[in-house]
């Protein structure tokens, strides 16, 4: 039995001649051939990318009607069948498959047909009629899929890092620096190599993780600067043919104003079409990102093992069970969440660095790909960020007597004996203290290098967590 016979059913012509496509839909041939090609992974590009692009169409109907190249009752229909779009409706009417044309001419095209056939219902005409809209003619007046498609990956980017990473990277941070107060007056045994070393305070160690945090805000700002110049302009291959003057920067002002962000025209269309380096750059910066946040999710697990039988320096919020088989069992579940995110991210961002190496000549044919991994890069952090402080960095405890203990059983204190014994004797009360099992302290007085009162001040853990 034939599609027609269980759905009703439509049909429309394009340039390459008739298409059969389902009756509700606002999308037309064009959009219906993509979806008949790419059947690939059933992955849509994301809506806040969609939802840009809708922006954009809006911004460059009000450019043309203000340059007097589009009747102001087409722009009015245009920008208000494009606002529903910006504003997160019709986006079901967006089918086409992330794996498309490299341009993302099909989704390009999805969006002009959506708008031109949503303006025909405003306008109280059938849909598919191209009355009174023209997808091609009216909607991507001044336009090409070439440097719209990159406008939007751009704009859609430096708002998804504005709005969901960086609110998620703040709260972090202010949730690390409060436990780094709390955590203050616990002095600890450090680590480098996993082995023991000087003292430290807890609240030091977690002052260097806010400002890792710290650091990948400015990232996320430092991100969003490099997005601020738009592709849009340059049409088929950056020459800007059939985009009268003053179109991109009108667009541009357009943007700007509606998102706060400071956008501008591409200093040279050609790089803004044939390259992707500033959203390969991008990627990097939230690597960085991906790093720093698994890099700290992993210490806290690791500070937090045991309960009885790892470092047990942290007690973790206990949010779920954690085994099917041991009773009673909580893991870092939150911690390993991050960790995690913190890989596919960096998968994620190979993808884009290999995708913005693969443009040749006038246009980079990834751009599809690229913005789903950014996106996803960017909303992925976003929420392991927010969970991970809310559900885990919020709730940690310390357990202060098993700092203290670890403290003290350490023959690192040792190292505050170099300036009075010097290097090799040190060494040799470390040694000896391991062998013997006895302290340091005792060695010391053994040897009778130190009077006991000298010893007590100079391996005092507290006194060795800042500059003697």
């Amino acid at each position: 039995m034939g599609l027609g016979r269980l759905f009703p059913m439509r049909t429309e012509r394009d340039s390459m001649g008739d298409m059969t496509l389902p009756e509700g839909a606002l999308y037309g041939a064009s959009t219906q051939r993509a979806v008949l090609n790419f059947p690939i992974s059933g992955h849509r590009l994301p809506g806040a990318f969609l939802r840009g692009l809708g922006l954009v169409k809006f911004a460059c109907a009000e450019a043309n009607a203000a340059l007097g190249l589009l009747p102001q009752e087409k722009a009015r229909l245009i920008c208000a069948a494009a606002r529903e779009i910006a504003d997160g409706r019709l986006l079901e009417h967006f089918p086409v498959d992330v794996f498309q044309t490299g341009s993302g001419t099909s989704t390009n095209m999805n969006a002009n047909e959506v708008i031109a056939n949503r303006a025909s219902q405003l306008a109280g005409e059938p849909i598919g009629s191209r009355r009174p809209v023209h997808p091609n003619d009216d909607v991507n007046l001044s336009q090409s899929s070439n440097d719209i498609i990159p406008t939007v990956l751009h704009l859609s980017v430096a708002r998804a890092l504005r709005d969901r990473l960086r609110p998620a990277l703040v709260g972090l941070e202010a949730a690390l620096a409060e436990r780094s107060a709390a955590f203050a007056g616990i002095v600890k045994i450090g680590r480098t190599h996993l082995m023991d070393a000087t003292p430290l305070t807890l609240g030091q160690e977690f002052s260097g993780y806010a400002a890792q945090i710290a650091k990948a805000v400015a990232r996320c700002d430092r991100a969003g600067s490099l997005l601020e110049e738009l592709a849009v302009g340059g049409t088929a291959v950056g020459t800007g043919l059939n985009c009268p003057p003053g179109f991109a920067a009108a667009v541009c002002a357009i943007l700007s104003r509606e998102t706060g962000i400071a956008f501008r025209e591409a200093g040279n269309h050609f790089e803004a079409q044939a390259a992707r380096d500033d959203v390969v750059e991008v990627a990097g910066l939230l690597a960085a990102t991906a790093g720093a946040l698994s890099k700290i999710a992993g210490d806290v697990r690791l500070l937090g093992s045991g309960p009885r039988s790892g470092l047990g320096e942290l007690r973790l919020p206990a949010t779920q069970p954690g085994s099917s088989i041991m009773p009673g069992k909580v893991n870092p579940v939150m911690c390993e969440m991050v960790v995690q995110v913190g890989h596919y991210v960096q998968g994620l961002v190979t993808t884009v660095q290999l995708a913005g190496r693969d443009g040749q000549l006038e246009l980079n044919v990834t751009l599809p790909l690229l913005a789903y991994s950014l996106h996803e890069a960017v909303g992925c952090l976003a929420q392991a960020a927010h969970r991970f402080a809310e559900a885990c960095v919020a709730g940690l405890e310390a357990d202060p007597a098993r700092c203290r203990e670890l403290t003290d059983r350490s023959l690192m204190l040792v190292t505050a004996l170099n300036p009075i014994l010097g290097y090799d004797r040190a060494a040799e009360v470390a040694k000896e203290a391991h062998a013997t099992g006895r302290t340091l302290r005792e060695v010391v007085l053994a040897r009778g290098w130190m009077t006991a009162d000298e010893v007590d001040r100079v391996l005092d853990p507290r006194g060795m967590t800042g500059p003697r």
